[in-house]
């Protein structure tokens, strides 16, 4: 059978282009390697347990913003959704001292202003640029602009005191923060929806798999498991099938990527189009960190939820601690929202974790990494559990069962260099080159998802659209996000 487009790859991007593009008429194929369908949205069980992977809170889901538009086209805001806390859906402690994060951009300066009172004209600022970033499209000459410049020095020239800039940046765990590269954009992006409006899913990530994947269904197309895609044929300068390795062949008039850019130029053993100058660009790339997470199950009744996340550091070096030592330096605390009761029954700890980190493991697979390899990860979630514990005192009582995860994970379940958290490091001394377009030399071929221009659950949505932008034209995007300033 052939189909109009052949997705390898069946994270949120792929699903998302998946579910638009069916929707739009297209017969639509998405091919996943591993035994389920979602990448880094999946959730796994532990006995009767799910842990998330990858989702622990999303932005920008109230009536009206941008996120909660493209949910709704997709099928997925009639989620049980539940809402963070508005006067603090994150607190950051540094060194002992906490500061709530508020939503809504009034009242985050107004927040924060009490404990900087100095620093509100910059505050005010700041939130006024978030603003007007969020209204602008992701693949526009003035997002590039933007790009351009290091949100670090932007930062500090904003502000006078340093404290504020690691408060402002303390939750900003779900990125990787280098001072000498962090485009503003990313920055900016990766903050500005949480202020809007911050949301948990009340259950586990595998609901929005199931959603997308029947929205694929039910249109006609197929998501089929078990399907490790090991080669894109070529003929002609174009990709005519996808070749698994168990033989199946699948023929496609498109081809859309939700792999690691390099991982996808691999699979295209042979090409007319392909230049060596191009792959050798893909493969210079760098990638950011990966993650180490401890999945916490708590003892019954000994813990009362709170309704936000904790973002620890015992000092205040936010941009630095990932690279000054091999010890847990900052910790980020996600509870999910109970079933049942007042009482958090699942925390997740997440820490940067550098290559560095599991790089004498990286010839190992899943499974058979030693005793050497399992003693590293029990030290590092004792450190992990140490540090939260300074903000809930006595958590290491209430523990009864714990699992970990590390880059290596993450590496062997969703092929991605590194175990990559974040996808291709952006620069913004070069981000023509290190955010990328949608398009590849291969006039049939197409990428999406977190390597692109942004990560995160809203940064790979927008992605996704403009992957089908591609594919539909762009009339597609203001069909789904209605605002006004948007200028595709």
């Amino acid at each position: 059978m052939r189909y109009d487009v052949v997705i390898i790859g069946s994270g949120f991007g792929g699903l998302a282009c998946g579910s638009m593009l069916s929707q739009a008429g297209k017969h639509v194929l998405v091919l996943e390697r591993q035994a389920q369908a979602g990448g880094s949205i999946q959730s796994y069980h532990r006995g009767h347990w799910w842990f998330d992977t990858g989702l622990h809170y999303v932005g920008g889901l109230a009536e009206g913003q941008k996120l909660r538009q493209v949910f709704d086209h997709l099928g997925l805001s009639d989620l049980p959704w539940h809402r963070l806390d508005a006067e603090g859906f994150d607190r950051v402690t540094i060194a002992g001292d906490t500061f709530p994060l508020a939503e809504g951009y009034d009242r985050f300066v107004d927040t924060l202003a009490a404990f900087f009172p100095k620093e509100r004209q910059g505050l005010k600022q700041y939130t006024d640029m978030l603003r007007h970033v969020d209204d602008i499209y992701y693949g526009s000459v003035e997002a590039l602009t933007i790009a351009g410049v290091n949100a670090y020095d932007y930062l500090t020239t904003t502000f006078h005191d340093p404290l504020l800039v690691n408060v402002l940046s303390g939750s900003a765990m779900k990125m990787e923060l280098r001072r000498e590269s962090l485009p503003l954009f990313t920055f900016a992006h990766g903050n500005s929806s949480y202020i809007q409006s911050s949301w948990r899913l009340r259950g586990h990530g595998n609901m929005i798999v199931k959603v997308l994947t029947d929205n694929i269904r039910s249109n006609g197309g197929e998501v089929i498991c078990h399907a490790e895609v090991e080669e894109l044929v070529e003929k002609e300068g174009k990709i005519v099938a996808a070749r698994c390795s168990n033989g199946d062949t699948y023929e496609g008039e498109l081809f859309i990527s939700d792999i690691h850019p390099t991982v996808t130029l691999d699979l295209v053993k042979e090409s007319q189009v392909l230049r060596k100058a191009f792959r050798l660009r893909m493969e210079h790339l760098e990638n950011t960190f990966g993650m180490f997470t401890v999945s916490l199950v708590l003892k019954p009744a000994a813990l009362p939820y709170f309704n936000h996340n904790k973002y620890i550091y015992p000092k205040a070096n936010v941009w630095t601690f990932h690279e000054e030592s091999d010890h847990v330096g900052g910790v980020m605390v996600s509870a999910r929202v109970p079933d049942d009761g007042n009482y958090v029954e699942q925390i997740d700890l997440l820490t940067p974790m550098p290559w560095s980190w599991c790089q004498q493991w990286e010839a190992t697979h899943l499974g058979q990494r030693g005793d050497d390899y399992r003693m590293m990860k029990e030290h590092l979630a004792d450190e992990c559990i140490a540090l939260a514990e300074t903000a809930i005192p006595g958590l290491s009582t209430m523990v009864c069962e714990r699992f970990t995860s590390t880059s290596l994970t993450y590496r062997d379940y969703n092929s991605t260099p590194e175990g990559s958290a974040f996808g291709i490091r952006k620069d913004y001394r070069n981000p023509l080159m290190t955010m990328l377009s949608p398009r590849t030399p291969i006039a049939n071929l197409l990428l999406t998802g977190q390597n692109l221009m942004l990560h995160g659950l809203e940064g790979v949505a927008m992605t996704a659209i403009s992957t089908c932008m591609e594919i539909l034209g762009a009339d597609y995007l203001l069909n789904i996000i209605k605002e006004k300033n948007i200028n595709p």
